[in-house]
């Protein structure tokens, strides 16, 4: 990981709160799907940075994409940054998706909201990747998406696709799968661990949380997990550090 100036190459605002930010900077070759940034603020008082996710990377352009909702004063700021704009980040942090061990795999990318963006680059590098998102409606949709990787698409208010939840798409639309990678609010994370133990899928999880160091040293971040971990002997794991990917069934999601 690095820290550095990076350089604003272009942003704009996709929905309502939702903005995709492109930066510039030394490590875009180096990032892996599921992996996320420590964005700081420039300012004084705001200390702690804000963790954000990796959209997409071109290594050749050296650029990688953040696309985030703006839910403070952080983002705000963030929201704000134009073309020419420098900002500071740590990164690449955490650990991504194994996309290797499935990379020939049946590979359902579930996502829920803002959890959908960091699925778009695991797919890139996935031969045969398959979607379920949910939205709130048809305005927080990723367009990219949809227009390159077969997508079943969920709607809380019924304005496109199934009516209901990623779950209701998968089991309408009869989706069949190898293993499932997921990103989103956990209760969707929730009921896709149990819905894969029923049907006998692995399932791995990117989980959220709110974070303060970002690397691991502050035991800020942490989630129940099934059995003791390596790091303190007990069953708690660092989001930041030892994920934000898990094995499902590692982690407690209760």
């Amino acid at each position: 990981m690095k820290k550095e100036t990076a350089h604003v190459a272009a942003q704009e605002r996709i929905a309502a709160d939702i903005m995709s930010l492109v930066l510039r900077v030394s490590f875009a070759e180096e990032v892996r799907p599921g992996q996320f940034l420590s964005v700081y603020s420039a300012d004084g008082s705001r200390l702690l940075p804000r963790p954000i996710s990796v959209c997409d990377a071109d290594p050749e352009e050296g650029t990688i994409r953040l696309v985030y909702r703006i839910a403070g004063k952080g983002t705000a700021e963030f929201a704000k940054l134009t073309p020419g704009c420098v900002v500071e980040v740590l990164g690449p942090l955490g650990n991504g998706f194994p996309v290797e061990e499935f990379k020939d795999k049946r590979v359902l990318l579930v996502g829920g909201g803002i959890g959908i963006p960091p699925l778009y680059y695991t797919a890139k590098s996935l031969r045969d990747p398959v979607f379920a998102v949910g939205y709130r409606s048809e305005t927080y949709l990723l367009p990219e998406i949809s227009g390159r990787f077969e997508t079943h698409i969920a709607t809380e208010d019924g304005s496109l696709g199934t009516k209901g939840n990623v779950l209701d798409a998968i089991r309408e639309d009869r989706i069949v799968c190898d293993v499932i990678f997921a990103c989103g609010p956990k209760p969707m994370l929730r009921a896709l661990k149990e819905y894969a133990g029923e049907n006998n899928i692995r399932c791995f999880v990117s989980m959220e949380e709110r974070m303060a160091c970002g690397i691991g040293a502050c035991l800020g971040c942490v989630a129940r997990t099934t059995k003791p971990d390596a790091h303190s002997h007990v069953k708690n794991t660092r989001i930041c550090k030892d994920g934000p990917v898990f094995d499902a069934e590692e982690v407690d999601l209760t």
